[in-house]
């Protein structure tokens, strides 16, 4: 592998010492008022990002929701690559969790109320052999920036509750009537404390999970295109046009500015450019159907979400994790 250096990567590498960590305080008041809801709800509906299950499923969630009925759902699977997920979804279903992927903005709303009303059917159930037509709730809950609030959206059939491409668009919980008899709580998206694993947090910030302001753009640009040049370097080579595939580091951001036409005056590479471009592409699906993470071979995992297992397949570039 030729990883040539640019004069610019004793200067960029330094930001690879920082560790990604994103907890900021309206997360820490949003657990709190989750957990105040959680005794009003019959169903615990979470999102994780179908390109990384494994790194967007919060390892908190599973204690504080363990006594309730739950349904996983691999959201924005349009984005990811369709044979991949549904070896997640196997994976899951192994450990005895009842799982279905979905795309927020085409997947039909019956699909998934179909799945909420079977996870309920006891609760619902009860209530009937008192005579009582039970209005079920449902909480909605995941990372940030995971889909929660077009998923509730799509669901209800019309944009009631607010939602961006960015992490922390939604700080409030809110409920929403979907129909007479089932209601969605829309809640804020929730890391936890402390990203213990950095190949899972990277994963999460190549995905816009965690805020992009505090982190090196172009730093993780490169990681990115690194990852992309192990997992599918047709994907990248093709859409930012390199012409020399070996380039590793500030060099390889830069072949793609020159691909792509991305210069200042004086042909200088705007890599600062090129490292908004490069990220915002790949989220939006412009490389394709790309997932990130596979599932393990074994049914059960050897540490949560979020742990110290691998998060990434393949062999990371130098210096990750």
């Amino acid at each position: 592998m030729n990883n040539r250096e640019s004069k610019y990567d004793h200067m960029i590498l330094r930001a690879e010492d920082k560790a990604i960590n994103w907890y900021p305080g309206h997360m820490a008041r949003a657990k709190k008022k989750l957990v105040e809801q959680l005794s009003r709800v019959d169903v615990v509906v979470e999102l994780c990002d179908a390109r990384i299950p494994r790194a967007s499923r919060n390892p908190e969630l599973g204690e504080l929701v363990k006594n309730k009925k739950r349904l996983l759902i691999l959201n924005k699977a349009d984005l990811a690559e369709e044979s991949v997920t549904r070896a997640w979804m196997n994976y899951y279903r192994a450990q005895g969790i009842d799982c279905m992927s979905f795309d927020s903005a085409k997947g039909r709303a019956k699909d998934v109320i179909s799945r909420i009303e079977k996870a309920a059917s006891e609760a619902v159930a009860k209530m009937a052999a008192k005579g009582v037509k039970k209005t079920v709730r449902v909480m909605i809950v995941g990372v940030p920036n995971v889909g929660k609030s077009t998923f509730t959206n799509k669901v209800n059939g019309s944009s009631i509750a607010k939602t961006g491409d960015r992490p922390g668009v939604t700080r409030n919980n809110q409920w929403v009537k979907i129909t007479p008899y089932l209601e969605l709580l829309d809640t804020p998206g929730l890391l936890w404390p402390k990203l213990d694993d950095q190949n899972n947090a990277r994963a999460l910030a190549f995905v816009g999970t965690i805020n992009d302001q505090i982190m090196d753009q172009q730093m993780l640009a490169i990681r990115l295109l690194e990852y992309l040049m192990e997992i599918k370097p047709e994907a990248a080579v093709t859409r930012f046009k390199l012409k020399d595939a070996s380039l590793r580091g500030a060099a390889l951001l830069e072949e793609a500015c020159r691909g792509r036409g991305w210069l200042m005056p004086g042909g200088v590479m705007d890599t600062d450019r090129g490292a908004a471009v490069i990220l915002d592409e790949f989220r939006a699906g412009k490389l394709g159907r790309l997932t990130l993470q596979r599932p393990p071979e074994k049914k059960q995992e050897t540490a949560p979400a979020g742990g110290t297992s691998p998060a990434l397949t393949g062999t990371l570039p130098k210096g990750e994790g």
